[in-house]
């Protein structure tokens, strides 16, 4: 037996997911799925994973370089929250350089007089026009001279810049003029990202943003996974598209990752459900800071390239996932208008809800240890122990404050009945919006809560919407990293085509799609994927002449018009039948299908059998106090019955 076949026999899968307090890691061990959680190193996320990785490492008792590494990450969202991202220069055409500051008409805030709008990613004085231009159908109305490229060149190299962004007008059409410039970059061995190669779709202001994103955290997550790979050689990132790519990839291509860690959650609980015989779900993957929902049916996760993170628009594939700002240390206030108001802001891991001891911030998660939810126990099966005394104390002040603006006496108890009572409604709104608002019955779902905080939320919300059943996974707290150690290798690409949908575009579609996928099964092909373990899903996206916006239809058998009209109606509850219909873009999803990690199913309780509480404590849900019983996780098996009032 040869070293190298050694090498990949002993080789142990890791999936990795980054957070504020905790970095979790899951990989398997005699069949079944372990978890191990060390404590996160925000100013440096490498140096938890490389504590874990040995830790694992040595349970396995193998080396480090043996293990195949996944990573979710959040640096690029965070260092786009935060904007902490490159000096950025941008190259387009003359005369469009101020694309990414005017952005689209709409406004979020359409009343609010006083707006203060986010610095932008690249200052006025960094954004640089060339004289050149393409026309919409690819013809070269202003070539792009000598003269032209030297004179950029030399005002990047003077701007002092640490990375370049390049968005010509038609790019997608005719990439030319952006080869050229890009060759004519190299000399200043600087990141350069170009359009045409991230975003080949029209729209100018999306794809210009998409873009510049790339370019402004290119350097920071190239120097991250830099660092990560020289002790971790065999490492892939997740990406916001709920696939995995090389870290190679992920450092030239990082706008890919900026939702990568909630991408992780869902495809880890599409996992979960699939094996509990659910087709329709609707994830909740509620942590500290925000609350993430999103929805998946039989036809697998719904995909969108009109994403804003940050405020600012992503056109590359994502997952179509919800955020709203409710998690379990959401800071609750009384507002200007004396209304209860709980978030966006948040106590975070530091200082943390009063509970945890440093503060007296009253948060949600304090208002379940005041109303008995927590049983008496601390977090992470009470290795974490939490001061109820600074709960009480929080919430009570909360209540003085509601009392005043109220005028009439509130108690300690019902400020914190009222604080999960905000906080439920506020993501009963962000699941509307991915059910009832597009089309969806969540009487016909399932709801998979999971993260720090999503199984306490869980019952009010799926009563709220009526969903007949709630999944809890097992490995609530670790879902994400459970969901990146399986996650596949995918690959996104796509064209603009702009044809409209009558017979006779089937060839000229199958040309694009050819190309596309070509490109792909090479790449895949270099990941160390054959054929057979390679899937491509065609896909194309169609709109009514004259809309501004498309819908996302498979490709393949019956009539693309019809479905089109199909899917417009099930989405927006009308079909145009006698519009004409255009096909804006091709879109190829292309995946690695990675080897599964098995799983070893625990034992059964019977049927008949109804399974005893250990202890009894008091509880208060929705204003009653209840005696309730009260579970230790492991002491349930599969298929035990449990009767209420009860907390797991």
């Amino acid at each position: 037996m040869t070293s190298s076949s050694v090498k990949k026999k002993t080789r142990f899968r890791v999936g990795v997911d980054t957070g504020g307090t905790f970095t979790d890691f899951v990989y398997e061990s005699l069949g079944r799925l372990e978890i191990l959680k060390v404590p996160s190193t925000p100013q440096d996320p490498s140096l938890a994973i490389v504590a874990g990785l040995d830790r694992i490492a040595a349970i396995k008792k193998t080396a480090v370089d043996q293990l195949e590494v996944v990573h979710g990450t959040t640096v690029g969202t965070n260092a786009l929250l935060q904007r902490r991202g490159a000096r950025t220069a941008l190259i387009t055409t003359k005369g469009f350089e101020d694309v990414i500051a005017i952005g689209r008409q709409a406004r979020p805030e359409l009343y609010n007089l006083n707006v203060q709008r986010q610095p932008r990613l690249v200052a006025d004085e960094l954004r640089f026009g060339v004289a050149e231009r393409v026309t919409a159908s690819g013809d070269i109305l202003v070539p792009l001279i000598e003269e032209e490229l030297e004179r950029a060149v030399q005002r990047v190299r003077e701007a002092g810049v640490e990375s370049v962004a390049v968005s010509l007008l038609f790019s997608f059409v005719r990439p030319e003029h952006e080869q050229m410039i890009a060759n004519a970059l190299k000399s200043l061995n600087l990141p350069i990202s170009i359009s045409h190669r991230i975003h080949p779709e029209y729209r100018e202001y999306e794809r210009t943003s998409t873009v510049v994103i790339n370019a402004y955290l290119q350097p920071l997550m190239g120097a991250y996974l830099k660092r990560l790979e020289s002790n971790v050689p065999k490492l892939s990132v997740m990406q916001s598209s709920g696939g995995a790519i090389s870290a190679r990839a992920a450092a030239e291509e990082p706008v890919r990752t900026i939702l990568s860690g909630p991408s992780g959650g869902v495809v880890g609980a599409m996992r979960i459900a699939r094996e509990a015989g659910f087709a329709n779900l609707i994830t909740l993957d509620m942590g500290g800071t925000s609350t993430d929902v999103a929805l998946t049916t039989g036809d697998g996760l719904r995909m969108t390239n009109e994403a804003t993170v940050a405020g600012l628009p992503v056109a590359v594939s994502v997952m179509d996932i919800q955020t709203v700002g409710a998690g379990g240390g959401s800071i609750a206030r009384i507002d200007e208008g004396g209304s209860l108001r709980v978030g966006p802001d948040s106590a975070g891991a530091d200082p943390g809800p009063a509970c945890y001891g440093k503060s007296l911030l009253p948060t949600v998660t304090d208002a379940h240890l005041v109303l008995g939810h927590f049983a008496g126990t601390g977090l992470l099966g009470g290795e974490f122990q939490l001061d109820a005394s600074r709960s009480e104390k929080a919430m009570a002040q909360l209540a003085k404050e509601m009392s005043r603006a109220g005028r009439r006496k509130v108690g300690m108890r019902e400020a914190a009945q009222g604080v999960l009572s905000v906080v439920n409604t506020n993501m009963e709104r962000a699941l509307r919006q991915i059910s009832v608002e597009r089309g969806y019955d969540p009487r016909e779902f399932a709801l998979l809560p999971f993260g720090g905080a999503g199984g306490l939320h869980a019952v009010d919300l799926a009563r709220a919407l009526r969903i007949p059943r709630i999944i809890i996974p097992r490995s609530a707290g670790a879902l994400s990293a459970i969901g990146v150690v399986a996650a596949d290798v995918v690959r996104d690409q796509s064209q603009t085509v702009m044809l409209e949908a009558v017979t006779g575009i089937e060839k000229k579609l199958e040309r694009v799609f050819r190309k596309l996928e070509s490109d792909a099964q090479a790449t895949l092909q270099q990941e160390g994927f054959s054929g057979e373990r390679q899937r491509h899903e065609r896909i194309l996206a169609m709109r009514y002449r004259g809309q501004s916006f498309e819908l996302e239809i498979r490709a393949g058998r019956g009539d693309l018009v019809e479905k089109f009209h199909e899917s417009h109606r099930s989405r927006y509850g009308y079909a145009q039948t006698g519009n004409a219909v255009e096909v804006v873009s091709a879109r190829v999803r292309s995946s690695g299908l990675t080897t599964q990690l098995r799983q070893r199913r625990v034992g059964a309780a019977s049927h008949k059998r109804q399974t005893r509480a250990s202890r009894f404590a008091d509880a208060y849900f929705g204003g009653k106090k209840v005696r309730a019983r009260i579970w230790q996780r492991d002491e349930l098996l599969a298929k035990s019955r449990v009767v209420g009032p009860a907390i797991v």
